[in-house]
């Protein structure tokens, strides 16, 4: 039996990557989904071969995260598509130069606008109505290097900590409301803009990986709440 018939999931990011693996599996699963990103091209490749499964109905929206209004709107047409919204994925994020000394200002803005910013709008168009609804999951995907810092991440760092204390300070701010809050750490993962990068002493994680601890988290029972994850490879 389906796990999420009935039930509406919007994915930021889920273009391509971590993103589009969890738009697929939740609708794996039976959700609605509702896929947000940039690249309005790639989206409609995803969602085609997700309606095409006949399980969960999916639906793209053009989105740049780190516009209020466009989170706003994006959030709005989903509602009005699907009535409500069950599950949100902050997984829009860019990873940049992130050495100080490097003096990338502009990388610098794009990571604290997308990666901290976006998560925040994604949070406050749904907590409203979650909140009414006294139900609602956020999942926060963040990064091991919020966990950790290398000389050439020191803001990358610091904008993936300042999810991980997003994810924290809501949790607790949200305590007995229904709303439940999960924050999720992967190491780094193959996809198709980093595959180059990846160790060749080890295998590396892989999208789905991701996408199945956020299945984890969001099916326990609605008295449960999976706060923190942190995904490695071996």
């Amino acid at each position: 039996m389906a796990k999420f018939k009935g039930k509406t999931a919007i994915i930021t990011g889920a273009s391509s990557g971590i993103g589009s693996s969890i738009a697929q599996h939740l609708a794996e699963e039976g959700a609605n989904v509702v896929l947000a990103a940039r690249r309005e091209e790639k989206l409609v490749e995803v969602v085609n071969t997700i309606n095409k499964w006949g399980k969960g109905k999916a639906y793209s929206i053009k989105t740049d995260v780190s516009n209020k209004e466009d989170v706003a709107s994006m959030v709005k047409k989903a509602i009005d598509t699907f009535g409500e919204i069950d599950i949100y994925v902050n997984n829009a994020g860019v990873v940049g130069n992130g050495a100080v000394r490097n003096e990338k200002v502009e990388e610098w803005d794009q990571m604290i606008d997308v990666n901290i910013k976006g998560v925040l709008y994604g949070v406050h168009a749904v907590l409203p109505r979650m909140i009414e609804n006294a139900a609602g999951h956020i999942v926060n995907i963040a990064s091991v290097s919020g966990l950790e810092v290398t000389k050439s991440s020191t803001v990358y760092s610091a904008t993936k900590y300042a999810v991980r204390a997003i994810s924290m300070g809501l949790e607790k701010e949200l305590a007995r409301t229904g709303v439940r809050v999960t924050n999720i750490s992967p190491g780094m993962v193959e996809t198709e803009r980093n595959s180059d990068k990846m160790p060749t002493d080890r295998k590396p994680l892989q999208t789905e990986d991701i996408a199945k601890a956020v299945i984890y988290a969001v099916t326990q029972p609605n008295y449960v709440n999976v706060n923190e994850v942190t995904v490695r490879p071996v």
